[in-house]
């Protein structure tokens, strides 16, 4: 595995790049190559009407300048908190890297056609799946939803899974992105890019 410098690259962060997606990227391909975990594992960060927080760690499935996607159960917890408040946070920690992204902003839910498009990209299994479980839901036990995958897995047999209508993709539209290495002696690194007037302004914080 190649070590990588956190001080060589932020030196070059802080001085050469000016847009937090270039950035990203770069971090998200040497976290594919080196970190043990999950490298798209984010955690994402909701709430609700009454500002009570939910916190759990979900997928990133796609990523670009107009923002980070997910896909989830529109009818489980974090879709029903999402439909009451749409301003989110997420963070992504690879520990084998030592580095750290957060992400704040606001969700918009994709088209149909859009999440569909990625339904297909599925793995059999996975969207039998999401037929068959009501998540968040109260559940006797995990015979019956081995009971309901394969009453789904019958029904069809020998034929494409449609996506149900309450599995949608959500894009993060981020007004605030912030890079973090951790350094010697707890003198962390802290790169922050806010946007303003659809532009991003970057500022170093303390620790």
């Amino acid at each position: 595995m190649k070590k990588i410098s956190n001080t060589d690259s932020l030196n070059n962060i802080f001085t050469n790049i000016a847009d937090p997606f270039v950035l990203f990227e770069e971090w998200i391909k040497e976290a594919k190559s080196g970190e043990l975990n999950d490298p798209n594992a984010m955690v994402l960060a909701t709430s609700n009407s009454d500002n009570t927080p939910n916190a759990r760690v979900v997928l990133l499935k796609n990523y670009g300048p107009k923002g980070f996607t997910f896909y989830t159960n529109t009818n489980s917890a974090k879709g029903k908190e999402l439909s009451q408040n749409k301003s989110v946070a997420a963070c992504f920690h690879w520990k084998s890297l030592q580095r750290q992204i957060r992400i704040k902003g606001k969700v918009e839910i994709l088209s149909d056609s859009d999440s569909e498009m990625y339904f297909k990209t599925r793995p059999r299994g996975s969207q039998i799946g999401a037929w068959a479980s009501k998540q968040s839901a109260e559940l006797e036990s995990q015979s019956q939803l081995k009971s309901s995958f394969s009453d789904i897995e019958s029904i069809y047999e020998d034929k494409d899974v449609p996506k149900p209508p309450y599995w949608m993709g959500y894009r993060i539209v981020p007004n605030e992105i912030e890079f973090w290495v951790n350094s010697e002696f707890r003198l962390h690194q802290r790169l922050v890019f806010n946007l303003e007037n659809k532009e991003w302004n970057t500022k170093l914080l303390y620790p």
